[in-house]
């Protein structure tokens, strides 16, 4: 090779090489998710979905602190702390927001109208004003919703299933969520089907947890449902040493409850959709936009039965439930 052929070879090469490093610079770009958990951050089912969601994206390449950051804040609150937390985490400058819960998904939505959201949520996405449809969102929000319009009158039917002589059942639901409204209505309708009257309770506080609790264990044949919501799962091991203590049946959407000593639950099983959900988190920050992502709805439900507390209520599970059942702790 001549001397000004390999100059000008060089050159070439030297001109090329940072145009390389740009692009593998850009490839490599730490990427920002930012997550609104309304859970406390030493809340296990809360820890459980981030861990899901981590593991899910791992699956598809993002790994933290690699080419990825996970920004949370964890926490329950009203309106103004929930608008709070968003501004906080719009502060990282994140790619796409994930919200969990209604009131997060809700207001994250009427504050942000740029940033992609992913929500996971149980109230109506279309009606609650999060969509244009569920098949082609239109905005800047997409997700996964937990809404089974006939929950309320599901979870009645097994709580009347393991436990016949409730006359009585209350919801203790969130007024505050669209979905549990929902499934407080679905519970009502289900009462006439199995002779069962439903009272509806709005609780948002521990304190009020307690005094209807209280009232309903001075009542025969009194049963329990507990909704989906992080406001009330929140308190679940308050409404678990309640129902134990007044010798409450009690049925819950979250399978966590059952675990730490509830007696039965029937609902989605949240963490999967945190692993689902990294799906569309990955999608996103490869370009794509929340407007062409349908809304997931939700195709799988468990059932979980803890036999040692339906034995400490002196309930027999009949074993066409226990049949059926997902999952029964011994």
């Amino acid at each position: 090779m001549r001397r000004r052929e390999f100059i000008t070879l060089l050159g070439t090469a030297a001109a090329a090489w940072p145009l390389a490093a740009v692009a593998q610079q850009a490839q490599m770009r730490m990427h920002r998710v930012a997550v609104l958990m309304l859970y406390p951050d030493n809340d296990g089912e809360g820890q459980r979905r981030a861990a899901a969601l981590r593991q899910g994206l791992e699956k598809l390449g993002w790994f933290v602190g690699r080419n990825v950051q996970i920004d949370f804040q964890w926490g329950l609150g009203d309106a103004d702390w929930i608008r709070s937390a968003a501004a906080q985490l719009l502060r990282g400058g994140p790619d796409v927001i994930l919200a969990n819960g209604d009131a997060a998904a809700r207001i994250t939505h009427e504050s942000l109208r740029t940033v992609p959201i992913i929500f996971i949520a149980g109230g109506d996405p279309v009606s609650d004003g999060l969509v244009q449809s569920l098949a082609h969102p239109g905005g800047n929000a997409t997700g996964f919703s937990v809404l089974e319009p006939s929950l309320g009158a599901k979870l009645l039917e097994l709580l009347k299933e393991i436990a016949p002589r409730v006359a009585r059942v209350a919801v203790l639901f969130n007024p505050d969520n669209s979905g549990n409204r929902r499934v407080s209505e679905s519970a009502v309708a289900g009462g006439a089907k199995f002779a069962v009257e439903v009272i509806l309770v709005p609780v948002r506080k521990s304190d009020e947890i307690e005094a209807a609790m209280m009232q309903w264990g001075r009542e025969p044949d009194f049963g329990l449902i507990v909704p989906p919501d992080p406001a009330t799962n929140s308190h679940r091991k308050l409404i678990i040493e309640l129902a134990a203590r007044h010798r409450l049946p009690a049925i819950h959407a979250l399978r966590a409850a059952t675990v730490e000593g509830a007696l039965m639950s029937y609902g989605v099983d949240l963490p999967d959709l945190f692993r689902q959900a990294a799906a569309y988190v990955d999608r996103v920050l490869k370009g794509e936009k929340p407007a062409d992502l349908p809304v997931q709805q939700p195709t799988k439900f468990e059932l979980v039965i803890n036999a040692r507390t339906a034995k400490s209520l002196g309930l027999e599970v009949p074993s066409t439930l226990l049949a059926r059942a997902d999952e029964v702790i011994e």
